[in-house]
């Protein structure tokens, strides 16, 4: 009798020991996530507090594209509150909307060549790339996360103690580069005519070699 207590009571100790394990288990992989999504939010909290710059900077020139500027104010504000998928939802939208602002910058040279904007669209490309980056780790870390609660023997422990699935952090990844208007290229085109005209210089002598040949049987 003595004997099958022993025996129970170690089973019990096994199996307490086995469940604390694997609650442990999850609360470090529900750590993870929480601290991959706070790196993001630093991130989109960054970027909200450039977007009111930008706007400053762009609006004396985009008279007529108040439109744009208005939506880009709406959707900043979506960029801190919410759940993770609104979040998301709300990145894409401003990715879009800064697409359009500096499509329109197309427009204004002066606005173009302005150091500030400059660096506020270096500053948000770099923002958006940091996303990216972490939304990466982010996503691997819900997907580890959500097998394991989801899974036999795991489930048991996340259904009691209330282990909720986590949300991915949806995102194109064409989003990645819209932000990153290159001006570069508009400085590429001048060298192009000096080419131009030392190749037409270096086809003047074929052009003479003829002539030169006609005087020499001539003679």
């Amino acid at each position: 009798m003595v004997l099958l207590e022993i025996i129970g009571g170690i089973v019990v100790l096994l199996v307490l020991i086995a469940i604390g394990a694997m609650y442990n288990g999850l609360v470090v992989k529900r750590n993870r996530v929480q601290d991959a999504w706070a790196q993001i939010d630093v991130q989109l909290k960054r970027r909200y507090d450039l977007i009111p710059n930008l706007i400053d900077s762009v609006k004396g020139y985009a008279k007529y594209e108040r439109g744009v500027l208005t939506d880009v104010t709406k959707i900043r504000a979506s960029l801190v509150t919410g759940s993770v998928q609104d979040k998301a939802a709300a990145n894409n939208q401003l990715s879009q909307a800064l697409k359009s602002i500096f499509a329109v910058a197309e427009n204004y040279p002066d606005l173009k060549a302005s150091q500030n904007f400059q660096q506020l669209q270096q500053e948000l490309a770099a923002t958006e790339d940091r996303i990216a980056f972490v939304r990466t780790s982010y996503n691997d870390y819900v997907l580890d996360y959500n097998n394991a609660t989801q899974t036999v023997p795991n489930v048991w422990i996340a259904s009691t103690f209330n282990f909720k699935k986590a949300d991915f952090f949806q995102a194109p990844d064409e989003e990645k580069a819209v932000v990153k208007v290159d001006f570069s290229d508009l400085n590429s085109q001048a060298p192009q005519q000096p080419a131009a005209q030392s190749q037409q210089g270096g086809q003047q002598p074929s052009q003479n070699q003829p002539k030169a040949g006609k005087k020499a049987g001539g003679k």
